[in-house]
C-alpha cells in the first residue's frame, strides 16, 4: 500500500511538472515572463470565456493563492463578492489596462479604477479590495494580464458569491451588460 501511494504522489507530481514545462515553466523558480505571458494568451484564445489563471501555487488548499489572470477584450466576470468566508483579494496589472468596477447592494456602481492606465487619479497598478466588496473586471485593452493573489483555501461551492442583479456567464444578456459597463 505504502508503495503504491508513494508511486500516485510522484506520478501527480510528474504530471504537475510536465504540464509546467508546456508553458515553459522552471520546476521551483517560476520565472512571470512575456513567454508565460504570451502562452497563456495562447490557452485564452482558446477560451470560450476569453480569459484564463495561471496558478503559481501548488493547489486548492494553499494559502495564499498567487496567479496570474490574462484576461482578453470582450470577457465577462460576473460581478461577484468573497464574503462567506471573508477574503480579500488583491489585484496588480503587469500589463495592459483594465477597469475594477465596484458596486453597492443594488448592482449601481459606486466606484470605478482604471489600473495599469491613465487615470484621473494617476496612473494605477493595483488594487486591494477587501471581504464583501462586489466587483467586477474590465478589459480595456486587447490583452490584459493581472497578478492576483487572494486568501486560500479554494473551495469552488464557497469561493465567491455571485450578485444577483448581473447575467450569468451563460446568459444572453451578457454582452449588453457589459457593454453598458464599458459605456458607463
Amino acid at each position: 500500500m505504502a508503495r503504491l501511494l508513494r508511486r500516485l504522489i510522484a506520478w501527480q507530481l510528474a504530471l504537475r511538472f510536465r504540464n509546467r514545462l508546456k508553458i515553459g515553466m522552471m520546476p521551483g523558480v517560476q520565472l512571470i515572463s512575456e513567454s508565460l505571458f504570451d502562452a497563456v494568451t495562447g490557452k485564452a484564445s482558446e477560451s470560450s470565456r476569453r480569459r484564463l489563471n495561471y496558478n503559481f501555487h501548488s493547489g486548492p488548499a494553499d494559502n495564499p493563492h498567487r496567479f496570474l489572470n490574462v484576461m482578453l477584450r470582450g470577457t465577462y466576470i460576473q460581478p461577484h463578492r468573497h464574503l462567506s468566508p471573508p477574503k480579500s483579494e488583491t489585484f496588480l496589472v503587469l500589463e495592459g489596462a483594465a477597469d475594477v468596477i465596484l458596486f453597492d447592494e443594488q448592482g449601481n456602481i459606486t466606484a470605478r479604477h482604471r489600473l495599469g492606465g491613465a487615470s484621473q487619479q494617476g496612473r494605477i497598478w493595483g488594487i486591494d479590495l477587501p471581504p464583501g466588496v462586489w466587483h467586477t473586471i474590465v478589459a480595456r485593452t486587447e490583452r490584459v494580464i493581472c497578478f492576483e493573489v487572494k486568501p486560500g483555501p479554494w473551495d469552488p461551492s464557497t469561493d465567491k458569491e455571485f450578485a444577483p442583479w448581473a447575467p450569468a456567464e451563460s446568459d444572453g444578456a451578457v454582452a449588453a451588460y457589459l457593454q453598458s459597463l464599458i459605456g458607463s
